[in-house]
């Protein structure tokens, strides 16, 4: 797009590039988040005719500026002229309010272009990528590989990320200084060129990439789930976050993960938490009774008069985790009461009356202070 452009023609830019970078289209991806925030800063210059004049004329744009400011004080014959350059961005490292890139990062974004256009070969480290995965609760016990499909930004194969394709030519602006003379009042001073960015050199844009040197795919990838990870847990996954540019290293992949409860196993930590029926004569007499572990059955003795509700410890039964001991398994007692249909149980649990308690309820009202 040439920098003369149309106001209609740089709303359809910032409308495509908008779309591109928006973060609802690019969800956990933070430089797309950031890049989006640059335009939204260059448009609001771009779109306005007083703020575009001063970045045409300049090649910056600052709030400060006072081209006419009034003459300087206590001074003879000429006197000067005062220039407030608080704000001013000259298209160095400072960046504008709040911090970021420079105004000529932004406008890059609308006026790269067609053969001989300037894209600026910037070193930019991969960003990272944040995704959900959803795991069935023996997942977490034993461990498990997942595929996972994602969407990132990889390196374009045309132009291996560097945005451009050919042999770079000397900028016909600035003839390979990367600087020209800009006038303010009655000061001149030097900026970086607007064309070539300061490099002195122009490149073809990458026609694959349209010079951004990467480009945006979906892959399914083997997510590898160590035995023991929990909910809420944040796994890690390096080099599979978006690409960097012109060979810098990619981000990471997070994986933040959610584990389905089980319908017996209630986990608590590193601890299992399980119910178990037992008879009245099991509760009543003792008994030693199988129950379900994570490893298969195991013996469980119920002493004699276990009362419903009591819990016992299966040591080291509970999750497995690489950097904590193991946790334990605690069993719940329910006693079942068999169902008085038959006139033979209705005998026995009245033989049984003179052996129970006269009053199992006699303290309940005292402790509950009513």
């Amino acid at each position: 797009m040439p920098r003369k452009a149309s106001a209609k023609d740089i709303r359809t830019a910032f409308r495509k590039q908008a779309r591109k970078y928006h973060p609802d289209l690019n969800p956990g991806d933070k430089s797309a988040e950031e890049k989006f925030k640059q335009l939204q800063e260059a448009y609001d210059v771009l779109s306005d005719p007083k703020k575009r004049q001063m970045y045409d004329e300049h090649g910056f744009y600052s709030e400060n500026y006072q081209p006419n400011g009034p003459a300087a004080q206590g001074g003879g014959g000429d006197g000067g002229v005062n220039f407030d350059f608080g704000g001013f961005d000259f298209g160095g490292d400072a960046g504008g309010p709040g911090g970021g890139a420079s105004f000529r990062d932004l406008f890059g974004q609308f006026f790269r272009g067609g053969r001989g256009t300037q894209v600026e070969p910037e070193i930019e480290p991969g960003g990272d990528l944040e995704y959900q995965i959803e795991i069935d609760f023996w997942d977490a016990v034993r461990g498990a590989v997942k595929k996972l499909t994602i969407t990132r930004l990889d390196t374009c194969a045309t132009c291996h990320g560097t945005g451009a394709v050919g042999s770079p030519q000397t900028c016909p602006q600035c003839h390979g200084s990367g600087t020209i003379q800009q006038a303010a009042g009655k000061m001149r001073f030097n900026v970086p060129c607007p064309r070539c960015g300061g490099t002195g050199k122009l490149r073809t844009v990458c026609p694959t990439c349209g010079g951004e040197g990467r480009l945006r795919r979906t892959e399914t990838i083997d997510v590898r789930i160590p035995p023991g990870v929990a909910t809420g847990a944040r796994l890690r996954v390096p080099g599979k976050g978006n690409a960097g540019t012109m060979g810098a290293p990619p981000g990471d992949l997070y994986l933040r993960v959610e584990v389905r409860p089980h319908p017996f196993f209630e986990r608590r930590g590193n601890d299992l938490y399980t119910r178990v029926p037992v008879k009245v004569s099991e509760a009543t007499l003792g008994a030693k009774i199988e129950v379900p572990t994570i490893d298969g059955r195991s013996i469980v003795r119920i002493p004699p008069g276990t009362n419903s509700g009591t819990t016992l410890r299966l040591r080291e039964k509970g999750m497995a985790t690489r950097n904590a001991a193991r946790g334990d398994q605690y069993v719940e007692i329910e006693i079942v009461v068999p169902k008085p249909t038959d006139e033979r149980v209705r005998n026995l649990v009245k033989e049984l009356e003179p052996f129970e308690p006269s009053d199992p309820r006699k303290e309940l009202f005292a402790k509950a202070g009513v």
